[in-house]
């Protein structure tokens, strides 16, 4: 008995080293999930979009429900399957914190968020959430995001960013109960039913400080005109920063990804390290070079 528990142990982990490889987007061993999980994502998108069309949902009722039973049962062994192996990384080898730390991971959440939505009406039969719940669904096209190098090149971006774009959302913030503030005091007496309170006066700043203007409230006052045209000049090169920061963003790192697709040509098959480097030990003038 004690003499075939390294080797259940050894198959064990070359298991999960295959289920991890199926797994990994980008993978060898995944080139014929990658495109399975893909379609399957995206019809389940379309199923969610042509649901709400009525005569199409009581025509085709049951075929929607077998196919969301199917899709929940896939992507639901696929996130075990994910816990399961996720230990093969080396970020998250420690068989139990190291599971813990891949759940709270943001495409584990995600993931967890595509098939939470089936399971939750069983513990609450509520007919209203059940329907609110159904339009949760739409979580699983974020999954796309694993599969996308557009969409990771974004997600890339908002990470690298992230500072300067929450510093931004901050002044926008601040910029909005001021201007929020301001308008209402100087509405509130001709428009009360419009600018009633700040947090009504709120919509007002939101599309003014967009500059969307939908024009279902205005002011018609002098101060607040006045109030109104200042705020609709910051809000202009208020929202252009953002623009510049992702854009100089996304130059950052398709250079980065270009740098680093220039440099993989370059190494070694035997270390895995750059020719070149110190550290390999081959070096760049041996013969396996």
């Amino acid at each position: 008995m004690q003499s075939g528990t390294p080797q259940f142990s050894a198959m064990d982990q070359d298991l999960k080293t295959r289920v991890f490889g199926i797994l990994e987007p980008g993978d060898e061993d995944s080139k014929y999930f990658d495109p399975f999980i893909m379609g399957l994502i995206l019809l389940n998108v379309a199923a969610v979009v042509l649901e709400t069309v009525h005569s199409i949902y009581t025509s085709y009722a049951r075929l929607f429900h077998i196919f969301d039973v199917f899709s929940v049962a896939v992507f639901t062994v696929e996130y075990i399957l994910r816990v399961w192996s996720s230990t093969v990384d080396s970020r998250y080898k420690d068989p139990v914190r190291g599971r813990l730390r891949f759940l709270v991971t943001p495409m584990a959440l995600v993931d967890l968020m595509a098939v939470l939505p089936y399971y939750l009406p069983v513990f609450i039969p509520d007919l209203r959430f059940m329907r609110a719940m159904r339009l949760f669904r739409l979580f699983r096209v974020l999954k796309l995001a694993r599969y996308s190098d557009s969409l990771q090149t974004f997600v890339d971006v908002l990470r690298m960013k992230k500072e300067e774009l929450l510093l931004m959302l901050f002044g926008i913030m601040i910029l909005l109960i001021i201007s929020s503030s301001l308008m209402y005091e100087a509405e509130n007496a001709a428009q009360p039913e419009a600018f009633s309170s700040i947090p009504a006066a709120m919509w007002w700043g939101i599309v003014t400080l967009a500059t969307v203007g939908y024009g279902d409230i205005y002011p018609i006052t002098p101060w607040g005109k006045f109030i109104g045209s200042i705020v609709v000049l910051l809000g202009i090169g208020l929202f252009a920063l953002p623009t510049g920061v992702l854009a100089s963003g996304f130059a950052e790192v398709l250079a980065k990804r270009k740098e680093e697709k220039k440099m993989h040509k370059y190494r070694c098959p035997h270390c895995g390290r750059y020719i070149g480097d110190m550290a390999c030990p081959s070096g760049p003038d041996d013969e396996e070079h």
